[in-house]
């Protein structure tokens, strides 16, 4: 079994456990449920850089990035520092996060907010809402066609834009789909965790141009990233790069300052 479905067999177990503690209709009547959300897609078209900063501990490839950043501070920083949308992993037992992060990172600022976590149920979608989130990650690996579909269309229901996932040709076929707002490609793949990015490159091509395009993962230089908008990138989502500093805020300030020099 690799790692991409050891998470999903946890996460099953993980949700079964939720759904009997906190009830759908429970997550409905949360006070961030009814907040009006922002909008990445908007961002992104207007933004001269594109950056994503994301809010990550550890993962399963690199282990401990950063335990003692305060989610507040690394988020009002990210804002800031200009970023266009801030991800934030809510996976407790491979990446560290939590739902609290999520609460917490939406009362630091003002920007889109992307939960990212591996969504297998419409359970957490309604759960993304009712934390604040205005952007779900949809991971193309975990999920068939009819899911990306069925999640996609719920998300719409809510206002919440969506973000897909694709590693390769096979998983950006399924995922062209009118209710998907971003394609995003991760360079890294979920089962060898090699990075490259001519993955980024080499997808470009292939996804159609209603999609705002995202790279993700192995994004350290200013370099990359000027290279990959030549391929139509409007966004690029990076985590560990700044999360693994002591200042996360002044990381993102400083690489988003040099991209728009």
């Amino acid at each position: 079994m690799n790692i991409l479905q050891k998470i999903i067999t946890d996460k099953r177990v993980e949700i079964d456990l939720k759904k009997q503690l906190v009830p759908i209709k429970q997550l409905e009547q949360a006070k961030l449920f009814e907040i009006k959300t922002y909008s990445l897609v908007k961002n992104l078209k207007q933004s001269r850089t594109g950056i994503i900063a994301e809010h990550k501990r550890r993962s399963p490839s690199k282990a401990t990035i950063n335990q003692n950043a305060n989610v507040q501070d690394v988020v009002s920083g990210y804002e800031t520092a200009g970023a266009s949308g801030i991800s934030v992993l809510t996976d407790g037992k491979y990446f560290g996060g939590s739902l609290d992060d999520f609460i917490l990172a939406r009362a630091s600022c003002k920007l889109p907010l992307l939960r990212k976590d591996f969504i297998i149920s419409e359970y957490q979608i309604i759960e993304a809402k009712a934390h604040g989130a205005d952007v779900i990650l949809l991971i193309a690996a975990v999920l068939s066609k009819e899911e990306i579909k069925q999640f996609s269309e719920l998300a719409k229901q809510l206002h919440l834009e969506v973000l897909l996932e694709v590693h390769n040709e096979e998983e950006l076929q399924k995922s062209i789909i009118s209710t998907v707002d971003m394609l995003g490609v991760n360079n890294r793949n979920l089962k060898t965790f090699e990075v490259s990015l001519e993955t980024s490159k080499r997808l470009s091509a292939m996804i159609p141009k209603d999609f705002i395009k995202i790279s993700e993962s192995g994004l350290s230089t200013i370099e990359a990233i000027r290279d990959l908008k030549q391929y139509g990138y409007k966004g690029f989502l990076i985590g560990e790069n700044f999360m693994k500093t002591n200042n996360p805020g002044k990381s993102a300030t400083e690489f988003i300052r040099n991209l728009e020099a």
